[in-house]
């Protein structure tokens, strides 16, 4: 079969009895995650002009699916579009090999089919789990060789899973799921060149706006074809630049996969359950540095007047961010307020990062001096082989001593409850009262036992 062709049967054939309970926990936990960004944006102003955008576009329209914490009613897409931004501006994203963000398009997308439908907490979790499995599996390798020829990995892939989440939940057949895939590879968009000059690019909010077409189109019976992923003019052939998984670029350094892995062990093992949570509002690859740092002064006791300067070996793409083939002008690798040398000596003076703040102050906030000071003495060692989001980190203190802990790439990858506590302390910050705010998590915690998941999910994000 072709890969769509798998993916279609895998995704019509999951039920909630076939998830195991580390996929259900983890399917509770990124939906506590991506409606906590959301709630933390609910007032900024890209969110406000994303839900004045939609307004004005669909002026006249019939609302159907609701806004994240507004009592007011958009169409599906309209909605979809507005959650996704919200959710993207909120900065509490998951993070999957480092350049996407599948909670951005995969939540908004099931929310606004889940709410259309009534459907159960079971069928909400089984399409989240479902809808993360195929976006990551057709990601894995070929993020980086993706990001070198201009594309942004996270909208091109992430239509696929916000395509999977809702045609899973409207309880498309296999051959409209297929014909669901096979139409996101006409609609999978995303450019790296306006971040690089200036702009905003659209990001995921139209990748899941355009995915609730392609299940529209796929509902009304209009095949997609069969081999759109792997074919010879195929989703694989167009955007990586050749159908044989040969890899520009590789965070492992490999050079070639083979496409026919994409599928295999799909259903039995899990690629869903290496998502992380960005807990900080920051670039992926800087969260491990406050909490692995953090974590090695508070082992042996060090504080700031003790740390004479920190190095800290990082994979090295990390280091090139958005790609080594188109770095961000004016990225040379300096300190600055906002760099990872800048998130370390955070971690090192203040234990953590504020969890309700952007990746630098803005008007009214400022940083601790040590901080600004202590980044100035902090090194980075790129390395082609290193695990992502594991950088090892060593303080070398002013009286010789020097100590070393080993970032595992891990350190992000919690259960549930885990997720609960590390967010808890957002709630002063969001649109909502802290009591309702628990309540929110505990809807989560116990999604499975509701009859209609999004009615209840959304009545929660409501002041």
């Amino acid at each position: 079969m072709s890969l769509s062709r798998d993916f279609a049967a895998f995704v019509t054939n999951l039920r909630y009895e076939d998830l195991p309970a580390e996929v259900i926990d983890r399917a509770k936990g990124v939906t506590l995650q991506a409606l906590t960004s959301a709630l933390l944006a609910h007032d900024m102003a890209a969110s406000r002009q994303a839900l004045a955008l939609m307004r004005e576009e669909e002026a006249g329209g019939g609302g159907v699916a609701s806004v994240i914490g507004i009592a007011e009613k958009l169409t599906k897409g309209g909605a979809a579009f507005v959650n996704a931004e919200m959710i993207y501006n909120g900065g509490k994203w998951d993070t999957f090999r480092m350049l996407t963000h599948p909670g951005i398009a995969i939540l908004p997308a099931a929310l606004a089919a889940a709410e259309v439908t009534g459907c159960s907490g079971k069928t909400f979790l089984t399409a989240i789990a479902a809808a993360y499995e195929v976006l990551e599996r057709m990601a894995s390798e070929f993020i980086p060789t993706l990001m070198s020829r201009g594309f942004h990995a996270g909208p091109v892939f992430g239509i696929f899973g916000a395509a999977v989440a809702a045609a899973k939940i409207h309880g498309l057949n296999e051959d409209q799921v297929n014909a669901a895939i096979a139409q996101c590879v006409n609609l999978a968009a995303g450019n790296l060149e306006g971040i690089r000059s200036g702009g905003r690019s659209l990001r995921e909010g139209g990748a899941v706006r355009n995915a609730l077409l392609a299940v529209a189109l796929a509902r009304q019976g209009i095949p997609g074809g069969e081999t759109t992923l792997e074919g010879d003019a195929g989703f694989y052939h167009a955007y990586i630049g050749n159908n044989l998984g040969q890899l520009r670029y590789s965070f492992t350094g490999h050079t070639s996969t083979d496409l026919q892995d994409i599928t295999k062990g799909l259903g039995q093992d899990w690629i869903f359950l290496q998502t992380l949570y960005r807990i900080y509002s920051t670039a992926g690859y800087n969260i491990a540095h406050v909490d692995v740092t953090a974590a090695l002064c508070r082992e042996n006791g060090l504080t700031y007047p003790d740390i004479d300067r920190i190095e800290a070996v990082v994979n090295w793409f990390e280091t090139e961010y958005p790609s080594p083939a188109f770095p961000l002008p004016g990225n040379d690798g300096k300190p600055k307020v906002g760099s990872t040398q800048y998130f370390a000596a955070y971690g090192a003076v203040t234990g953590g990062y504020p969890l309700t703040r952007g990746g630098q102050p803005v008007p009214g906030e400022s940083d601790p001096p040590e901080v600004l000071d202590l980044m100035h003495r902090v090194k980075l060692i790129p390395m082609v082989r290193r695990t992502l989001f594991g950088p090892r980190v060593t303080i070398f203190t002013k009286d010789g001593r020097c100590f070393t802990r080993e970032g595992t790439g891990q350190e992000f990858i919690w259960d549930f409850e885990e997720e609960a506590r590390r967010v808890q302390p957002i709630a002063p910050g969001l649109a909502i009262p802290p009591a309702q705010f628990f309540q929110l998590i505990d809807c989560c915690r116990n999604l499975e036992k509701s009859d209609n998941a999004a009615q209840k999910l959304i009545a929660l994000t409501l002041p």
